[in-house]
């Protein structure tokens, strides 16, 4: 549904009738968009797929993995409860 909202509201501005067949450009960009998203996808299936493999060889960096990301999400949970922002000031 996101790639149906993506092709028709946005990337139509790129297109320039005075450069040749509006719907040739639209087709060009919508899979120029495509195959960046499907590149960039594969890169990281690859990545996490590696990283994985490097954790599953080494427990003890999966340890320590495991440690420093608890101890970031409780920072931004803590950041988060203290935060005072103006929709908590109001209701008071």
């Amino acid at each position: 549904m996101t790639g149906a909202i993506l092709y028709i509201s946005l990337l139509p501005q790129f297109v320039e009738p005075e450069r040749g067949h509006v719907a040739v450009q639209g087709l060009l960009l919508g899979l120029t968009q495509i195959a960046v998203g499907v590149a960039g996808n594969a890169f990281f299936i690859v990545t996490a797929g590696s990283v994985a493999g490097f954790f599953a060889r080494h427990p003890l960096w999966q340890r320590l993995h495991r440690y420093v990301r608890g101890t970031a999400l409780a920072g931004f949970a803590v950041r988060i409860a203290t935060e005072r922002t103006g929709a908590a000031v109001a209701l008071r």
